[in-house]
């Protein structure tokens, strides 16, 4: 027995057509065995690795008229399949008949390459088929009279922690018990088929046949292919005669191509309660923990450390191949892309340690003889073991073990030593048996797996459906040719053999109606057929290339050779699961608009992975009755975060449609749940009903409530730019856009202590404020719900600008659809910058409103639908109210940012018209006067004055008075006057005021505009926000404020034709009885807030 390091191989994959679309950058870079890797964000920094192998697969190749990739001239740098075999994998062969133990195991991150290097693709055979190729040439080559050869082949796949025989005929349910040997105590996988072969024909059969098996169960168990490890085994015995003697030199072949290493850059991310109960990443993250302990080990960091080998099944399966007795090679696949850089850089970083690690090698040979009677003597032994019960001293239990943990291990040492007594009779027999029985077997159940399954040659003379999967590799493998006049599709006594979640004994039928015409249509109602991303509800005319989903996961293309002309492989590349899932995703109205944008496209990956898995996840809801409903949803990234950022966040929102309490999960959290639902959802099918009855705790379909994001309301800022108040009803809208309620809030500039600015201190230039203080102050007077399951414990929360904490309102009370909450904060800058001004100009406040959830119980009634039924009822009501919500809101007079924009240009033309009639006064007066400076100074004197508004001294109320402005000379006569405090003076300006308002009155655009938009904002606002929620006591006194403030309308209208008459003192007189109506107004609603029965209510 000698030590051997592990060897590496890394080998540099192509640009995806994804990648290409996004035009991704190369940033690994490869001379000799040195490869260096360059981080986007930082393009000085490179890290360096060297390895025993490199392999330069990017570019520099084409597709030879073989269709085999070769590169494209001699000096090419393009290392091609064979490549791969000539460099290691005749070492590999070498060793396997010299009697050592080999592995090659294939590492690397979901769409690396792993597959293609090891299976391959068409012609373009892999590392598997080229190496068994090859060992056939080999034995022809080595065959003599002394020396006879026997090769078996087994196939096995390892998914959430359960390993299944490929090549067995009862797949799906192929399961296997891996068994620990009592004395040597390495794993094995008992009842594993190890299959006869005799050549490479029978090799590539099964090889066939064992992906086949794999699609099929990855499609009806609603297995993620992604997540499941692939196990290809040769045995090579050589039976060599010397003398009298008979040698057995043994050797095992595993080639392992593991699942994408991603989730190990991600565990646990999601703080999902339940993470540590699924099994789907079990394997990889013990593998990951394997290879760390005997990196440590073999590097002397830690010589005792713990090796984890039984904490999962892969990490059992393949204990030799790492530290024990294997000459093993690691191939790292790896993507160029730029987007891909830290899943590239984990996948160098992990094969750098592996590289340390050191195997102990010996050659597998013992006498025939002996190795028979070596078998018989350890039967015996095990047998004596159970008889005695002596194997209990031979327990590893810890002092620390109850009494119920000491039985488990009891009972699994018992297990494994009559496992291993069962396995060992096996062997004596299948010993007695010649080679050439055991081979005339294999041919007889070759016949047999050749009528049972599809042939993967394509028949041109009718059309056919062929399967698409989300692994490549697996896609284009099954075939179904539409050879009669009417085919029907389901999981019993059909045409076409199909099952898995949500297919029907007869789920579909397709019709041959003419000569290439065929119909798609649903056996059942209820069947779920989709169509090119749409539900078929009737009858479906079928074209060439349409794409066509049985229930959840059977995906598949219809394809007609008699109308298309291009070949399977050409629509291979173009028809694939991502561009089928595209097609559902577009008409859930899921897919972003065409953008180039790395975030954009990174969702829309996202999305079009989830798609498929939220539809199981809602089906297999159905099939348990558990009352949830799944959807994916993009809500902008500005509410989730409550700050005014771009982007879109992509959340799972889970529904109990029975109570109407939603949960939003991240896609992380959701995948968790998803292989933990399958996984209740398998042990459903396999008889355990009891999965039905476990506690909430353990139901991954529950969760504890949660407050929720009923919407967001938006508070634009522009306003505080020119120091304005601006004050307005602001719609709450949710995820979809639709309104949920209103919020009435003030935003108004004013001085340290809260007190109001005044009017005067409006500027027409926002660079006024650069390097002053500045405060302003945000009032939330009210809010309105419109959905009653929302208004319990109503909160509100939001941030300013670069704030890092939220201020919170107080809780309001419970059941309150329209609530006062009067909270108001003063916000202090003590200096103003451009950042500032920018935020006032382009940002905003996000308001977040939040409701408690509750627990109540929904009427019995509901109980007794299925959650079918209830899923339909809901479907309906959310056409609904997508139907009724296109008509909603549709003014542009309620948007809160148009009114304000609309304010700051009635504000501006205001002064701009007066600053312009005081010029063209000017110049009528120095018509006759030739001084220009003088001209030139009475000019520049009003041109760059902001004005100063005129106040009359004799009015009570000077909020609704005209705005006269004056400017230049009068503008400073004026101030000096005021300061003066001369009582002839300020009568002069107060007659000045009247006679300037009324010519302002008859003549100004503006105050016509303002005048006659005026009662249309007060129509447009009491209309808009009117909610059927309110009390009637509500609606009446609203009735009273629209009637009376039509009545002053008429009153002014009146007024306004008598020319005479003083116009401030009419809009006085309008002032003091509107307000004495809004007073009646606000005592009503604060006598309602009194009554029992009140919607309306104060913080708590």
């Amino acid at each position: 027995m000698c030590e051997e390091l592990i060897q590496v191989a890394v080998r540099l994959r192509p640009f995806n057509q994804r990648e290409k679309d996004r035009h991704a950058k190369s940033i690994i870079g490869m001379d000799g065995k040195t490869i260096s890797i360059m981080d986007p964000l930082l393009s000085r920094e490179r890290k360096q690795f060297s390895f025993d192998y490199t392999y330069w697969s990017h570019d520099g190749f084409i597709q030879a008229p073989s269709a085999i990739f070769q590169g494209d001239d001699i000096s090419s740098s393009y290392n091609s399949q064979r490549k791969l075999f000539d460099d290691f994998g005749r070492d590999l062969l070498k060793n396997a008949f010299s009697g050592f133990n080999c592995s090659v195991f294939a590492y690397g991150q979901t769409g690396s390459g792993k597959s293609y290097s090891m299976i391959g693709y068409g012609v373009n055979r892999g590392l598997i088929p080229i190496t068994c190729d090859e060992l056939f040439d080999e034995i022809e080559n080595k065959k003599d009279s002394h020396t006879h050869f026997e090769v078996t082949l087994s196939m096995m796949e390892v998914y959430n922690e359960q390993a299944r025989d490929l090549l067995s005929k009862k797949m799906p349910n192929a399961c296997l018990t891996v068994r620990q040997h009592p004395t040597f105590g390495y794993y094995y996988p008992q009842d594993l088929l190890a299959i006869p072969v005799d050549n490479y024909e029978d090799v590539e059969r099964l090889l066939s046949e064992g992906i086949q098996n794999r699609t099929i169960a990855s499609t009806n168990m609603n297995r993620t292919s992604s997540r499941a490890h692939t196990i290809v085994t040769i045995h090579l015995d050589q039976i060599i005669q010397i003398d009298d003697d008979e040698i057995k030199r043994m050797s095992t072949m595993h080639f392992i191509d593991l699942a994408g290493s991603e989730t190990l850059t991600n565990p646990g991310i999601s703080g999902d309660r339940l993470n540590e109960r699924t099994n789907i990443n079990r394997s990889l993250s013990t593998f990951e923990n394997v290879i760390s302990a005997l990196a440590d080990r073999s590097s002397g960091v830690k010589q005792k450390s713990f090796v984890p080998y039984r904490e999962s099944t892969l990490t059992k399966l393949i204990q030799n191949s790492l530290g024990g007795n294997s000459k093993t090679i690691m191939l790292a696949t790896l993507s160029p892309a730029d987007v891909n850089y830290h899943e590239t850089l984990n996948t160098l970083v992990f094969a750098d340690r592996v590289k340390s690690i050191k195997n102990f090698v010996s050659i597998n040979e013992v006498a025939f003889d002996k190795f028979i009677l070596q078998l018989k003597e350890e039967n015996q032994r095990f047998k004596l073991l159970i008889e005695t019960g002596n194997y209990n001293l031979q327990l590893d239990v810890k002092p620390s073990m109850s009494s119920q943990e000491i039985e488990v291990i009891r009972q699994q040492t018992e297990e494994n030593i009559n496992g291993q007594i069962e396995n060992n009779e096996k062997t004596l027999q299948d010993s007695k048996l010649p080679w050439d029985v055991k081979l005339q077997h294999a041919q007889l159940e070759k016949i047999y797996s050749l009528m049972s399954f599809k042939t993967s040659q394509v028949d041109h003379t009718y059309p056919f459906l062929v399967n698409l999967h989300e692994d490549p590799i697996l896609s284009y493998v099954i075939y179904h040719y539409l050879s009669t006049d009417e085919i029907t599709i389901g999981s019993r006594n059909c045409t076409i053999y199909i099952n898995g979640l949500s297919i029907f004994e007869r789920h579909a039928i397709i019709r041959h109606i003419d000569m290439n015409k065929y119909e798609l249509s649903p056996a059942e109602p209820t069947a779920r057929i989709k169509v090119n991303g749409y539900n078929l509800n009737g009858i479906a005319y079928l074209q060439h290339n349409d794409r066509i989903l049985f229930g959840a996961n059977h995906l598949y293309v219809f394809c007609n050779p008699l109308v298309g002309q291009e070949s399977v492989s050409d629509i291979s590349k173009i028809i694939t699961w991502e561009y089928a899932q595209k097609d559902i995703a577009k008409a859930k109205g899921l897919l972003l608009a065409d953008n180039t944008m790395i975030e954009q496209e990174d969702l829309e990956q996202k999305v079009l992975n989830l798609l498929p898995l939220i539809s199981e996840a809602n089906l297999i809801s159905e099939e348990l009755n558990k009352y949830r409903l799944f959807e994916i949803i993009l809500i902008p990234l500005s509410s989730w975060e409550g700050i005014p950022v771009q982007g879109s966040k992509l959340l799972v929102r889970m529904k109990n449609i029975v109570t109407n309490n939603v949960w939003f999960w991240d896609d992380v959290k959701f995948l968790n749940r998803i292989y933990i639902i399958k996984d209740h959802y398998q042990k459903f099918l396999d008889g355990k009903e009891d999965i039905l009855y476990i506690s909430k705790e353990d139901d991954p379909f529950w969760d504890p409530l949660e407050d929720v994001l009923i919407g967001t309301a938006n508070v634009f800022l522009q306003s505080l730019m020119y120091c304005m108040d601006f004050a307005d009803e602001i719609s709450i809208f949710d995820h979809k856009c639709l309104e949920q309620g209103c919020l009435s809030v003030n935003l108004s500039p004013c001085l340290p202590n809260g007190d109001a600015l005044t009017k005067e201190k409006f500027i027409d230039q926002p660079d006024e404020l650069l390097n002053k203080p500045y405060n302003f102050k945000i009032t939330i007077n009210h809010i309105e719900i419109n959905d009653e399951h929302y208004s319990k414990c109503l909160r509100i929360r939001y941030k300013i600008y670069n704030e890092f904490k939220f201020t919170e309102t107080k809780i309001i009370c419970q059941h309150a659809l329209r609530a006062r909450i009067n909270q108001s904060r003063i916000k202090t800058i003590p200096n103003i910058d451009n950042n500032w001004l920018n935020f006032f100009d382009n940002g905003c406040i996000v308001l977040q409103i939040f409701a408690l959830q509750d627990e109540k119980k929904s009427g019995t009634d509901l109980f007794k639908l299925t959650t079918r039924e209830l899923k339909i009822i809901e479907q309906n009501r959310a056409d609904n109210t997508s139907i009724h919500s296109n008509y909603s809101n549709i003014s542009l007079l309620n948007d809160p940012k148009l009114k304000l924009e609309l304010t700051l240009l009635h504000r501006k033309y205001t002064r701009l018209e007066q600053k312009q009639k005081s010029i063209q006064q000017l110049c009528r007066k120095w018509e006759t006067n030739h001084d220009h400076a003088g001209l030139h100074r009475s000019l520049s004197a009003i041109t760059f004055s902001s004005g100063t508004k005129l106040k009359p001294t004799n009015m009570e109320n000077k909020d609704n008075l005209m705005e006269i402005y004056l400017f230049g000379k009068e503008e400073q006569e004026y101030l000096n006057d005021i300061e003066q405090n001369n009582p002839d003076r300020l009568k002069y300006w107060n007659d000045y005021y009247e006679k300037l308002a009324l010519r302002q009155n008859n003549t100004s655009l503006s105050y016509r505009v303002n005048q006659k938009c005026s009662p249309f904002f007060s129509r447009m606002n009491a209309i808009s926000f009117q909610r059927p929620s309110l009390t009637d006591q509500l609606n009446r006194t609203d009735r009273l404020a629209r009637s009376s403030t039509s009545k002053l309308n008429q009153d002014d209208d009146q007024a306004s034709n008598n020319r005479t008459l003083n116009p401030s003192r009419l809009r006085w007189k309008r002032a003091i009885k509107l307000n004495k109506y809004q007073r009646r107004n606000e005592q009503n609603k604060i006598l309602l807030n009194n009554e029992t029965n009140s919607t309306i209510c104060t913080i708590q």
